[in-house]
């Protein structure tokens, strides 16, 4: 027989009410509190640059600091791509343009998070870049034998920034669409995180045969979960990014209107 006052039950119900959010809490799986709490390490979905430069903005300002070969280089390969004697075969082939360039790029992306692994789709070039989560980068050997145009990159979360460490490049693109060279020897180094409603990805490159020291360059990104990527193939249209600030401008330098 209940013996309780109403008030005591009164009371009782106001207990159970109070607790509940915190049994809840307590019975949720790590990554729905992650969820409670905003996910920090969550940065999955579409993501699209707030802005477009063909020239790397270098972190500081200034150029990229090359040593005396790749200035040669450099100029080299800028008067090439004027004449018609190299090719930016990123924009003919469809081949991967690498890193940074691609960070920068003014198309889509998607972030997809699996266990040990996070994949980063390009619309652009229909470029997948795998980053291993739970194992450490290839050896020196595979780097040296087996060059990715993307290198080959692992990462680890540090706080509420994913760090992700690249080696295990080709030399056949470029660090931006001037036609910025590197060498088989560079290795990147990104910093990515949440700021705000934003997505950041500081990038450091290193290159000891091309370059007199690392420099870096930032890239800032709105989320777009309203996009879908598309297919994206070399000389066909492809849907409009004029909103994106500098594609406009970087087109009519181009002469495409």
């Amino acid at each position: 027989m209940n013996t309780r006052t109403p008030v005591q039950r009164q009371q009782t119900l106001k207990l159970a009410a109070m607790l509940i959010p915190v049994w809840a809490a307590l019975t949720l799986s790590g990554s729905a509190i992650a969820q409670a709490v905003g996910q920090p390490h969550d940065i999955s979905g579409v993501w699209q640059s707030v802005k477009y430069s063909p020239k790397l903005e270098i972190t500081g300002g200034g150029d990229i600091p090359y040593n005396d070969k790749g200035k040669e280089l450099y100029a080299k390969t800028v008067a090439g791509l004027k004449d018609g004697s190299i090719r930016d075969e990123a924009r003919h082939l469809c081949v991967p343009d690498g890193i940074p360039r691609i960070l920068g790029n003014p198309y889509p992306f998607k972030v997809i998070q699996t266990p040990g692994q996070t994949t980063i789709a390009y619309e652009l070039n229909r470029v997948f870049r795998i980053v291993v989560m739970d194992k450490p980068q290839e050896s020196a050997h595979d780097l040296e034998i087996l060059p990715y145009y993307s290198g080959h990159s692992v990462g680890h979360w540090d706080g509420d920034t994913l760090v992700i460490e690249t080696a295990g490049f080709n030399e056949k693109t470029f660090l931006d669409a001037t036609g910025a060279p590197h060498s088989d020897q560079m290795t990147t180094v990104e910093r990515i995180r949440k700021v705000g409603r934003q997505l950041e990805d500081t990038v450091t490159v290193t290159d000891p045969e091309l370059l007199t020291k690392p420099f870096s360059a930032r890239f800032v990104y709105d989320q777009h979960p309203e996009v879908r990527l598309q297919d994206y193939v070399c000389g066909e249209q492809h849907r409009d990014i004029s909103q994106v600030p500098g594609v406009t401008a970087a087109r009519r330098a181009r002469g495409q209107g």
